[in-house]
């Protein structure tokens, strides 16, 4: 009996040493949360309405100004840039990002992906360590961002892969990351990097008439690769923000369930305790009636 209550006992310090720790990493989640929403809530509108603008003006060249970066070709070989987090104890964050990307692949891709010709570039080691698993050709180049996230950082992401579809090594590109909407709820996104998707025309609508100044080739030229950065920035602040998010709720629900272990742990060792107790004056009194008799 003293056996077991030693073990409930050990069991509830342990439980409650792992509830200090939950809380004490909800606390730090928290607190990065607050910068990481800071900085999308910030970028989100900016990046969005570049790039409708940027796909608004492809749209509307109708053939005249011949752009590498919108050029639509026979899809060989594909890209994607896969968002995940570093480190885990975030939920299902990390297997749901790599689930989408898998869906995608299968859905949109079936055939390069039987013939070998899906890379996959990961951000964060989570996915890079997932993927790599499953078969898929992954590439460790990126995957340390998060380790220094900046601006000048994903840009390098963003002009590699430019660089990459200029040389027609990958015909299309997509990025799949987590979308933040609030601490508790992310969505999982499939978005078109490359070729730059246009906007379709309503039938019976007018074209929208853009005034350029300087000229449109010089234009583009010098806008397009800033928005297609600013597009994948915007992606991965999500993804920063969608993590920290799914971390603070899953220690929030692990502190929780530590609370529900602690009081059945509590509940099991005072019954115990009172078994204890119980036999411990039955033999005293067995005792004190042996030896009256």
């Amino acid at each position: 009996m003293a056996g077991q209550l030693k073990e409930v006992r050990n069991r509830i310090k342990s439980v409650q040493s792992t509830q200090q720790i939950t809380k004490a990493m909800k606390m730090v989640s928290a607190a990065k949360l607050r910068r990481a929403q800071d900085a999308i809530s910030q970028m989100r509108p900016y990046a969005q309405k570049l790039q409708e603008m940027l796909s608004n003006i492809v749209s509307t060249l109708d053939g005249e100004t011949q752009l590498e970066l919108a050029a639509v070709r026979p899809v060989e070989n594909v890209l994607f840039i896969v968002i995940t987090s570093d480190r885990g104890l975030a939920g299902a964050y990390n297997a749901n990002v790599v689930k989408a990307a898998k869906a995608k692949i299968a859905e949109a891709y079936p055939t390069q992906y039987a013939k070998g010709k899906i890379t996959v570039w990961n951000i964060g080691k989570k996915g890079y360590e997932s993927l790599t698993r499953s078969g898929y050709n992954t590439n460790d180049t990126y995957k340390d961002l998060f380790l220094s996230l900046s601006f000048e950082n994903v840009q390098a992401v963003a002009k590699a892969a430019m660089d990459a579809f200029k040389q027609q090594q990958f015909d299309a590109i997509e990025i799949v990351y987590s979308e933040f909407k609030n601490a508790a709820t992310q969505t999982f996104q499939s978005e078109q990097f490359l070729p730059i998707p246009t906007i379709k025309k309503v039938s019976g609508a007018k074209n929208t008439d853009f005034l350029f100044e300087p000229e449109k080739e010089v234009l583009i030229a010098e806008l397009m690769p800033k928005i297609l950065n600013t597009q994948l920035f915007k992606a991965v602040l999500d993804a920063n923000a969608s993590e920290h998010g799914a971390r603070m709720t899953a220690m929030d629900k692990a502190s929780e369930n530590a609370n529900e272990l602690l009081k059945a742990l509590k509940l099991s060792y005072n019954r115990a305790r009172q078994a204890a107790i119980t036999t411990e004056l039955t033999e005293i009194v067995s005792g004190a009636a042996a030896l009256q008799g």
